[in-house]
């Protein structure tokens, strides 16, 4: 143990990084992957067994973690529920007719199921752009490409997706203030996005393209279909800001607001579409559920861990000592985590916690924000890239196009979107 621990921190940290990417490469569970390097992680920095067991149970009950869990469990519950009772489609159904400008349209369905967070969402979309698609000047790769790259616009600031969720929870900045500073991201994303169609979409009013356009249509049913994913969002601002300033529930307030939202959304849906008891059964024991409980619980093990071993203050002087600029760190750790593994919470749980560190031993004055958003956006274009990218093998799979054809098309919008978080951490900063 003694030789263990005179390997530089850096270098230890290392091998946790790899012992859990390699997991992941191996198809554990990501519950598996986290406590497996939680594990690593503690006898690595001198944790006794039962040193790393008294962390993992004090860990565990957190409200933090039982209410992230719950918040991640029931967004997979209120996902299921709107594909199971058929909302999902008449939502895209209500949407056609809308906009007649074709280079929009084409976009839209994708983006729109990228609101909700489904596992495998980019094969329920495929179908709409192939559709759209075959009135364009587009290929295979093209399709394939709109189909991935707008169906994940929404990943640098929606709370309802995990990522969002755990840098709150790590970092204990306001969800709130996190969304609405990484909003901006997801602009950038929309306008870049276009570059590899550029050419090639028309932005003229044109309602030929599909017979069911040219029927005049008000918007009111599409936004009706929406109710569900408004109700989430602005209820749980509302009940959390309230029970904040309640002083209730105040250390998961703002976990509370969007639980009891996404309960009332859930019974909204079920209401509404007379969802059958034994529907609702099949999707609340669903296995993933208890996976993605675990997975979130197992994550902040390795946070818990982390902080308890001191590892995080011994990778800090590492890193401090050797004169890395943080604004490396920010860029290059999220990004390889995120390359590797493909996996937003992945790069998140795993290298928050050192960069958040770092930050607050490098000076009193230092601003998180800038570092977050930065971290997260170089760490997200690397799951982009990622060869493990689940939603990148579908997409390509259903228009069967390459690997390589993607990342021809990838490579422009996720340089300018580093470039642009760069700016973007200098212009916060």
């Amino acid at each position: 143990m003694n030789f263990v621990t005179t390997i530089p921190a850096f270098v230890r940290i290392f091998i946790v990084f790899a012992v859990i990417l390699v997991s992941i490469h191996r198809k554990l569970s990501l519950g598996h992957c986290f406590s497996l390097g939680a594990f690593v992680l503690g006898v690595l920095f001198g944790m006794t067994p039962w040193d790393i067991l008294r962390s993992s149970a004090i860990a565990l009950s957190h409200p933090k973690t039982l209410s992230l869990a719950a918040v991640v469990s029931l967004i997979l519950v209120l996902s299921h529920s709107l594909e199971a009772a058929g909302q999902m489609q008449r939502l895209l159904d209500r949407f056609q007719g809308l906009i007649h400008i074709q280079a929009i349209s084409i976009i839209v369905f994708p983006a729109l199921i990228g609101l909700l967070p489904m596992p495998g969402g980019a094969i329920f979309s495929a179908p709409m752009v192939k559709n759209l698609g075959d009135h364009e000047q587009l290929s295979a790769a093209d399709l394939s490409y709109v189909n991935y790259w707008f169906r994940h616009i929404w990943e640098y600031w929606w709370p309802l997706y995990p990522g969002i969720l755990l840098i709150a929870a790590i970092s204990g900045f306001n969800l709130w203030s996190l969304v609405l500073k990484s909003f901006p991201m997801t602009i950038v994303a929309v306008i870049v996005g276009y570059w590899p169609l550029r050419g090639k979409l028309s932005f003229s009013n044109q309602k030929s393209w599909n017979d069911k356009s040219t029927v005049n249509r008000s918007p009111w049913p599409f936004f009706v279909e929406l109710t569900p994913v408004w109700m989430v969002i602005g209820l749980g601002f509302a009940i959390g800001y309230g029970l904040s300033r309640l002083n209730l529930f105040s250390d998961i307030a703002k976990e509370a607001g969007l639980i009891i939202a996404l309960v009332l959304a859930i019974l909204l849906v079920w209401y509404t579409n007379g969802v059958s008891a034994t529907i609702r059964r099949k999707i609340l024991v669903n296995r993933k559920l208890g996976s993605l409980f675990y997975m979130v619980a197992s994550i902040l093990i390795f946070k818990g861990i982390l902080e308890d071993s001191q590892a995080v203050v011994a990778v800090s002087n590492d890193l401090l000592r050797w004169g890395i600029p943080l604004v490396i760190v920010a860029v290059a750790l999220p990004m390889l985590v995120g390359l590797v593994s493909g996996i937003t919470i992945a790069f998140v749980g795993t290298t928050f916690p050192i960069l958040i560190s770092l930050i607050q031993a490098s000076s009193a004055n230092t601003a998180v924000l800038p570092y977050l958003i930065l971290g997260l956006v170089c760490g997200f274009v690397g799951v982009l890239f990622s060869p493990l990218h689940v939603c990148l093998l579908l997409s390509n799979e259903y228009f069967d196009t390459s690997l390589d054809q993607a990342y021809h098309r990838l490579i422009v919008p996720c340089l300018v979107m580093v470039i642009a978080a760069l700016i973007y951490f200098r212009i916060l900063g």
